[in-house]
């Protein structure tokens, strides 16, 4: 009998605080790298021409970016640093 995996989170949770650190895993940082892009791509093209489509673009990438740690990273709590 093999005892199971653990769970290899996407993103651990930060030593200090509420939240989420670095990714942990390669997965974790194709998702930080895609949302980068959308922040990069809405700067560079729409801050500009097109402010509430910035806004938009700034908002959702976030919201998806936020939603993804919480579904596949650490379950988020106040930690101490124990």
């Amino acid at each position: 009998m093999s005892m199971p995996t653990p769970t290899r989170y996407w993103f651990p949770a930060k030593r200090y605080g509420w939240g989420w650190g670095l990714p942990g895993t390669w997965q974790g940082w194709v998702v930080m790298a895609i949302w980068l892009g959308a922040v990069l791509y809405a700067v560079a093209l729409l801050k500009r021409q097109h402010p509430f489509g910035f806004v938009a673009v700034l908002a959702a990438s976030t919201a998806l970016f936020v939603w993804v740690c919480y579904v596949k990273g650490e379950p988020p709590k106040w930690r101490w640093g124990k």
